[in-house]
């Protein structure tokens, strides 16, 4: 068994070796991971569109939250294409299969923390005000409409303890919400809703200081509502 164990030990080593190859092989050669929701979407295409559809763009705030609150999207047309982790390059680049080919009436854009945290890769505030202005260039040009969030707030990210996210939290909602009036899109504040005094997010609204608890969505929910609702008017049935 001694002799065995370490042929073993190195046969297991070299199997985790190329699994994880394998899978940032697999990360790489989709990125922006365009095959989360392509069945999906196939599947969406093939139902009625009654012309108020509304598409929910974003990262793991938006994920999730269809999780918390099934009945807020199915009750309201609200299609979610949230992916964990995801960055606002990574927003860009499947906007066109998760948005546009979609036909929706309106997309609700949330991005940034990520970018902030890093995710993939350093990114100045311009960089993330590039790509946020390229997907509203995209969603104008196709014929959808835009609403612009703000970031939700984050005092202390427990994966990245050293980071203090708050000053570029708000440098960056500054921005969304001057580019949203100098170009006449809706904005939504999340922001405002969710704060504590520290520049945090409420530990009541909070499961970890970033993502939102039932009572957070809840918040976002009455918030983000009148503003699509003026902006998407329901047809009579």
């Amino acid at each position: 068994m001694q002799i065995i164990r370490p042929c073993i030990l190195l046969l297991f080593s070299q199997v985790l070796f190329f699994c994880s190859r394998a899978q940032l092989s697999q990360d790489l050669n989709d990125w922006q991971r365009l095959n989360i929701y392509q069945k999906e979407n196939a599947q969406l295409k093939t139902e009625k569109n009654l012309g108020d559809r509304v598409v929910f763009l974003g990262n793991s705030i938006t994920d999730f939250w269809i999780d918390s609150s099934a009945q807020f999207f199915g009750d309201n047309h609200f299609v979610d294409r949230g992916i964990n982790g995801q960055t606002s390059p990574q927003l860009l680049l499947r906007f066109q299969q998760d948005v546009v080919h979609l036909n929706p009436k309106a997309v609700v854009l949330l991005c940034g923390i990520n970018d902030i945290f890093g995710n993939t890769g350093p990114s100045t505030q311009e960089m993330i005000q590039d790509n946020i202005i390229s997907m509203a260039e995209l969603a104008r040009a196709n014929g959808i409409k835009i609403i612009l969030c703000s970031v939700l707030p984050v005092y202390i990210y427990t994966r990245k303890p050293d980071l203090r996210p708050s000053s570029r939290i708000i440098a960056l909602n500054q921005w969304i919400k001057a580019y949203a009036d100098q170009s006449k899109i809706p904005y939504i504040d999340y922001y405002n809703a969710l704060v504590d005094d520290k520049g945090g997010m409420k530990s009541i609204f909070a499961k970890d200081g970033v993502h939102p608890n039932k009572a957070g969505y809840a918040v976002m929910e009455s918030v983000a509502l009148p503003v699509i609702r003026k902006l998407v008017k329901k047809k009579k049935s």
